[in-house]
C-alpha cells in the first residue's frame, strides 16, 4: 500500500536523525544518560545480583560516551531500516526498544536536583516526543501490510485440520456402514441357501 511505502520513511527520519545526532555530537546525549544512569542505579539496593551492577553505579565519561554512540549508531541503523522496508516490522520492533532507554532517561526525577523551569520543560518535551515515538514504532512493528497474523495462521490451520479430522471420520463411517450392511447381506443371502 502506498501509505506505508510514505509513512514508514516520515516515522524513521525521527530516529535516523536521533541516532545520528548521538553518534556525531554525543555530550549532550552522554550528560543526559550519565544522569539517568544515576538516577537508575540509584533505586536499586547496593549488593544487587551478588554485586554484578556495582561497576555501573559509577560509569566514566568514555563509558557513557561509548554507549550513546553505539545506541545511537543501532537506532540510526534500524530506522534505516525501517525506512527501506528491510524487514519493517522488525526494525520497528527494535527502535521501540531501543528508543525505551529514552524513555527512562527523561522521566521526571526529583532526586536529579533542583533545575529550572525551562529544563523541566524540556525534558517533558523529550518525554512525550520518546513516548510518541515509541508508540509509533510498536504500531509500525504489529503492522502486517493487510496480511493475516500468525495467530490467524495457527487458527486457520486448526480450523482445517478438524475438518479434515471430521471428513476422515465420515468416510470411515460411511465404509463401515456399506461394510455392516454387505455382511448383513451376506449374512442373509447364506441364511436362505442353506437346506431347511
Amino acid at each position: 500500500m502506498l501509505l506505508r511505502k510514505i509513512a514508514r520513511p516520515m516515522l524513521a527520519t525521527w530516529f535516523i536523525s536521533e541516532g545520528l545526532d548521538a553518534v556525531r555530537h554525543p555530550a549532550a546525549h552522554a550528560a543526559v544518560a550519565a544522569g539517568a544512569a544515576a538516577s537508575v542505579m540509584g533505586r536499586v539496593p547496593r549488593g544487587a545480583l551478588g554485586g554484578a551492577l556495582e561497576p555501573l553505579r559509577e560509569p566514566g565519561h568514555r563509558q557513557v560516551t561509548t554507549a550513546v554512540q553505539a545506541h545511537g549508531a543501532a537506532t540510526a541503523l534500524a530506522g534505516l531500516a525501517l525506512a527501506t522496508g528491510k524487514a519493517p516490522r522488525t526494525a520497528a520492533l527494535v527502535l521501540a526498544a531501543l528508543t525505551a532507554p529514552l524513555v527512562v532517561a527523561n522521566l521526571p526525577d526529583r532526586k536529579r536536583g533542583a533545575s529550572s523551569r525551562e529544563e523541566r520543560q524540556e525534558r517533558r518535551r523529550r518525554l512525550i516526543r520518546s513516548v510518541a515515538f515509541t508508540g509509533g514504532a510498536l504500531l509500525a512493528g504489529v503492522d502486517h501490510e493487510g496480511r493475516p497474523g500468525f495467530a490467524w495462521r495457527v487458527g486457520k490451520a486448526r480450523e482445517h485440520q478438524v475438518a479434515a479430522a471430521v471428513g476422515a471420520a465420515e468416510s470411515v463411517k460411511q465404509h463401515a456402514a456399506k461394510a455392516a450392511h454387505g455382511v448383513r447381506s451376506t449374512a442373509a443371502d447364506a441364511a436362505r441357501s442353506l437346506p431347511r
